[in-house]
This record gives C-alpha cells, sequence and structure tokens, in this order.
C-alpha cells in the first residue's frame, strides 16, 4: 500500500527489489540527516560515507561484473531520488562515482583497468572524478585545450579543468584531451607528478558537494593509462548520459 507521500500511487508500479532498494537507501539518508546541516554549513562532504554507499549498493549501480552491484536502472534511479532528499551533494558524488568515473573505466578500460579499479571503486575505497570542462570552454568539450602528446611510449598531459567534483578526495582521475588523433581518455593517478587540484569557494548551493579546479602540468603517464575504447567526444558524452538519468531522479528527491 502507497505512502501519504506518494500522491502518484508510483510504489505499485516498482518490484519488490526495488522498493528495498529504496527503503534501504532512504534508512541510510535518515541515519546521517541529523549531520547533514553541519555538512552543508561547513562546505563539507564527509567521504568516509563512500565505503557504506559502497556497502549498499549505491555506486556503479547498474555495472555488472568487476565487483559492481549490477542493479536495475529504476534502482539506480530510486537510490538517487532517495540520496538527493537528503542533500543535492549525496547525489552528486554518487554520480561522479558510479555515473561518470567507474562509466568511463567499464565501457572504455581496457581489462586490466577494470580488474585492478572497478571492485575498488564499487566498494568506495578508491574515490574517482571526471575532468572534462575545461574554464575556458565549459559546456563546449569540442573547444577543450588540455592536449596529450605522446612522447616515445609515454603520454604527457598539459592543461587545465574546472567544476570537477570529488577532485581532491579521489585518487584516480579520468581526464580527457585532445591528441594529434582526437579526444582520448587517460586515468590519472592524482597523486601524480604535475597534478594540482583545488577547491572552488566560497559556494552558494551544492556546498556539501566538492567542486575543483584541476591544473595539469607535465603529466608524465604510461601508454597503459590510456582509455583504450574512448576515442572522440561520443565516449565522454556516453558518460554524462548515464549521469543525467540519475540526476532527473535526482531532482525528484530535491522538490
Amino acid at each position: 500500500m502507497s505512502g501519504p507521500a506518494d500522491l502518484l500511487d508510483l510504489d505499485d508500479q516498482f518490484t519488490d527489489a526495488e522498493r528495498a532498494t529504496r527503503d534501504e537507501i532512504r534508512a541510510f539518508v535518515d541515519s546521517i540527516r541529523p549531520m547533514i546541516p553541519e555538512w552543508y554549513e561547513k562546505a563539507h562532504f564527509p567521504v568516509e560515507i563512500m565505503p557504506e554507499l559502497g556497502r549498499l549498493g549505491a555506486l556503479g549501480m547498474i555495472y555488472d561484473g568487476y565487483g559492481c552491484p549490477g542493479r536495475g536502472a529504476v534502482e539506480y534511479g530510486l537510490a538517487a531520488m532517495e540520496l538527493e532528499a537528503g542533500d543535492s551533494g549525496l547525489r552528486t558524488a554518487v554520480s561522479v562515482q558510479g555515473s561518470l568515473a567507474m562509466s568511463a573505466i567499464h565501457k572504455f578500460g581496457s581489462a586490466a583497468q577494470k580488474s585492478e579499479l572497478l571492485p575498488q571503486m564499487a566498494a568506495g575505497e578508491l574515490i574517482g572524478c571526471f575532468g572534462l570542462t575545461e574554464p575556458n570552454a565549459g559546456s563546449d568539450p569540442s573547444s577543450m585545450t588540455t592536449f596529450a602528446r605522446r612522447d616515445g611510449d609515454d603520454w604527457v598531459l598539459n592543461g587545465s579543468k574546472r567544476w570537477i567534483g570529488l577532485a581532491t578526495l579521489a585518487g584516480i582521475a579520468i581526464i580527457w584531451a585532445q591528441t594529434d588523433d582526437g579526444v582520448r581518455g587517460f586515468v590519472v593517478p592524482t597523486d601524480a607528478p604535475g597534478f594540482l587540484a583545488t577547491p572552488i569557494e566560497p559556494k552558494l548551493s551544492m556546498r556539501a558537494s566538492v567542486q575543483c579546479e584541476i591544473r595539469l602540468a607535465e603529466i608524465r603517464l604510461p601508454a597503459s593509462a590510456q582509455l583504450p575504447e574512448a576515442r572522440g567526444l561520443r565516449a565522454p558524452f556516453s558518460c554524462l548520459n548515464e549521469a543525467r538519468y540519475g540526476i532527473a531522479w535526482g531532482v525528484l528527491g530535491a522538490a
């Protein structure tokens, strides 16, 4: 039977598994709700909740294999809705981790990249970010100036990215760059020499969501850092589509 807030009687359209996922995420959000006002006030993202989100199966929710939850799209949507009903920053973190960084690796990574990174990310033990937008390009990624040049077997990256979620907390960054052969994606360790992430402050909204500027200065990467199946802007755009799906559910939670 639907609850008093279910004005459209949507509950009857969900399966038992979908309702169970929603209720589990809702209970988690309720458990941390008392801390949310302080996180918002201090513009603080509680990175310690990522392993719990991993335990709940909220990270990379729709992907199969490599330790990923393998849940349905509706379950992911309901999770996004419940998280954003608590705070938009919570849903944003799950979108950045699961729909952007993990999506790029799952869709376009090598077998070695998937095997090494995805289980850690699904568990919330390794945080990723997604570096596409730039200070002077914004929502026009085709105008990006970040460039990766070949140097022997290595790649060398230079450029900058802006409004990159989780960048100061991440262990890896998925960086998109122009090359002599079009746009390519790279897995960049955030402790690599030449990588600098700086939080953007102050912010009026999305305060508990960490947003950053990234500077990339002569970052040298091995050939194995490239996402081998990512070619052209179609690759990052497909990841953005995954995130947009969760955002559509999330705004219902915010409402």
